[in-house]
């Protein structure tokens, strides 16, 4: 696994990109297993500190138990994130001034880092028709692939 500020040193193209769009929305799709094994998806705010990709989730919704697109043909890039949610300790969890939880009572909150086991940039040029992946993983580093679509 790795932190963003890992996934920053192999992939810095998946990193540059991703970042804007996560910065532009302010808003990402978290997936998660509920506890019967089925899927949940729960719009997050992302935030970045300390080399740190951290979400903090309400401690009474669901998804604390357990990439936004503008529209179709956008051609805006899409980012896929894979790894595991760990709980951030306070220095962390603080580091990040602008996020919703500060000034919030402790239990308001659960925050998390997500520790990345696989990143994914798709990008389109949707004058050429091409798709290009760009994949990165700690196990089989970085490679890019591109073909015509649709």
């Amino acid at each position: 696994m790795a932190s963003w500020s890992d996934l920053e040193q192999a992939a810095p193209h998946i990193t540059l990109a991703g970042r804007a769009l996560l910065n532009q929305a302010r808003v990402a799709l978290l997936g998660t297993i509920r506890p019967d094994g089925s899927p949940r998806i729960s719009p997050v705010e992302p935030h970045f500190a300390d080399g740190q990709l951290i979400f903090g989730l309400m401690t009474w919704s669901g998804k604390a138990r357990d990439t936004t697109i503008s529209g179709p043909d956008a051609g805006e890039p899409e980012l896929k994130l894979y790894g595991l949610a760990e709980v951030t300790g306070d220095l962390l969890r603080n580091a990040c001034r602008q996020a919703w939880w500060i000034g919030q009572p402790h239990t308001a909150a659960d925050v998390f880092l997500l520790d990345v086991t696989q990143a994914t940039l798709i990008e389109w040029d949707l004058e050429r028709g091409q798709m290009t992946s760009t994949h990165w993983s700690p196990g089989r580093g970085l490679r890019q692939q591109a073909r015509a679509y649709p």
